[in-house]
């Protein structure tokens, strides 16, 4: 990719650099990084978040970890580990993203032979202190992955609400068990719930199970002895005042979107086959991926898009423009080649946007 941008000679001029590095400059400048540098990577993603609104409600702060496989497995931190393919070389980061502003707020890369939970309470503590005053974390959600005594006890120290799901142990088997009269018939056909509570102070347990045969979609685990359900089970300190079982569920069901973000991070930002022989240099590679997905996001935002586009949308409709780059009068002009007619008025709109003040009235689509 940077040989290939090496041979646009406008790129240079608009980004105001001297010139595109080569692959060579790059990895030296990667191997460069060390753990005591990455606090500047992760402020890179501070800033972005800087620049959301605050939610009048809170923001909701969700937490995930995946497997980066990478098959070789000669790389410094790429352990064994388990994945969805099974047991493979791989690196295993932490992630915590703004539900409703899609950005990623934080990152932490670790050896691939991590528990999900590993740490998990020291990153979320580091997320929460460097989010800016104006963004105010009103829930945290994490899969059941995260699910722990100690991790719960931080969230409940740091006076979070939280909901996180449970994996199917021995307490939720013999909430399952009950008979009907235990199971209330939710406002969605298909759906019954019941309500415990936890061992801990204001905790309550809460156990959601769906007949396939009206809810064929339907996720969660399917209990041998009961084939006819799949049954999920979540952890929460939400008062019953506030959210009823119900909601809690609905309420977690949104952390699903956070999963969207990594596949977009793969697939789109290459965060998946980006894997130095250093481990640092690999999640400095990580961080920038993430940082150009966030500015992404930013841009649409700037546009005043209220649907979120996927990069190649971007780059089909703004980055890939045939242009060519001059000066007249010293004056530096990049002149592109857009037809007549409607596409043309769209981009004149849009650059309007880009040189307007902020919250000035949001373009077409970018489909227009």
């Amino acid at each position: 990719m940077s040989r290939y941008l090496r041979q646009d000679p406008a790129i240079p001029q608009v980004l105001g650099i001297e010139a595109v590095p080569s692959q060579s400059t790059l990895s030296r400048f990667l191997a460069t990084f060390r753990q005591s540098t990455s606090e500047g990577l992760i402020a890179l993603h501070r800033w972005a978040v800087r620049r959301l609104p605050s939610e009048r409600d809170g923001s909701t702060l969700d937490l995930d970890s995946w497997a980066l496989l990478h098959e070789d497995g000669h790389q410094e931190g790429v352990r064994v580990g388990y994945t969805k393919q099974g047991l493979k070389p791989c690196h295993r980061p932490l992630v915590a993203a703004l539900a409703e502003g899609q950005l990623i707020a934080n990152f932490w890369l670790r050896r691939g032979d991590a528990a999900c939970v590993n740490h998990a309470a020291e990153f979320v503590r580091s997320t929460l202190a460097g989010l800016p005053a104006h963004i105010r974390i009103a829930l945290v959600r994490a899969d059941g992955g995260f699910c722990s005594r100690g991790f719960l006890d931080a969230l409940r120290e740091l006076r979070r609400r939280d909901i996180v799901a449970q994996p199917l142990r021995a307490q939720v088997q013999r909430l399952r068990r009950h008979d009907d009269a235990h199971w209330r018939d939710a406002e969605i056909a298909g759906v019954q719930v019941q309500e415990v509570a936890g061992e801990r102070q204001g905790e309550r347990i809460i156990v959601i199970r769906q007949r396939i045969a009206e809810r064929a979609e339907a996720g969660g685990k399917t209990l041998f002895d009961l084939p006819a359900y799949r049954f999920q089970a979540l952890s929460t300190n939400l008062p019953s005042s506030e959210a009823d079982a119900l909601t809690v569920w609905r309420r977690y069901n949104g952390h699903a979107d956070i999963e969207n973000r990594s596949k977009e991070l793969g697939r789109q930002f290459g965060i998946k086959g980006l894997c130095c022989q250093n481990f640092w240099a690999t999640e400095a590679a990580c961080h920038l991926a993430i940082t150009a997905s966030n500015l992404c996001v930013l841009l649409q935002r700037r546009l005043g898009q209220l649907g979120r586009c996927e990069l190649v949308t971007l780059r089909w409709r703004l980055f890939t423009r045939a242009a060519v780059f001059s000066r007249a009068q010293g004056k530096a002009a990049l002149k592109l080649a857009v037809e007549g007619g409607a596409a043309r008025d769209w981009w004149v709109r849009l650059l309007e946007k880009l040189t307007a003040l902020p919250n000035c009235h949001a373009i077409d689509s970018l489909q227009a």
